[in-house]
C-alpha cells in the first residue's frame, strides 16, 4: 500500500512539472521505446525511459536544424537579392 501510495504521488508530481510540456518527441519515442523495450524481454518502463529520451534528442536537433535553415534564408534575403518566384516581373 506504501509503495502505491509512492508512485502515485511521484505520477502526480511528475504529471503536473512543467517543464513536462516541453518535450517534444518524448510521447512518440516512450511509444516506441516501451513496444521495443516489452518485445525485448519486458522491459517495457526501460525502453520507454530510454525512447523518451531518444525521442527529445531527435526532436531538439530536427528544430536547431530547422532554426539555422531558417537563419540562412533569412540572411540571404537581406543582402537584398531577389527571391525567386518564377514568375515574370511587372512592369
Amino acid at each position: 500500500m506504501r509503495k502505491t501510495l509512492f508512485t502515485i504521488a511521484i505520477a502526480v508530481l511528475a504529471a503536473t512539472f512543467p517543464v513536462a510540456g516541453s518535450a517534444h518527441g518524448c510521447i512518440k519515442g516512450a511509444a516506441v521505446g516501451g513496444v521495443v523495450g516489452h518485445v525485448a524481454g519486458h522491459h517495457a518502463v526501460a525502453g520507454a525511459a530510454a525512447g523518451c529520451v531518444i525521442g527529445h534528442h531527435h526532436a531538439k536537433v530536427k528544430a536547431r536544424e530547422a532554426a539555422a535553415a531558417q537563419s540562412q534564408d533569412g540572411a540571404t534575403n537581406s543582402t537584398g537579392a531577389a527571391k525567386s518566384t518564377g514568375a515574370a516581373p511587372a512592369h
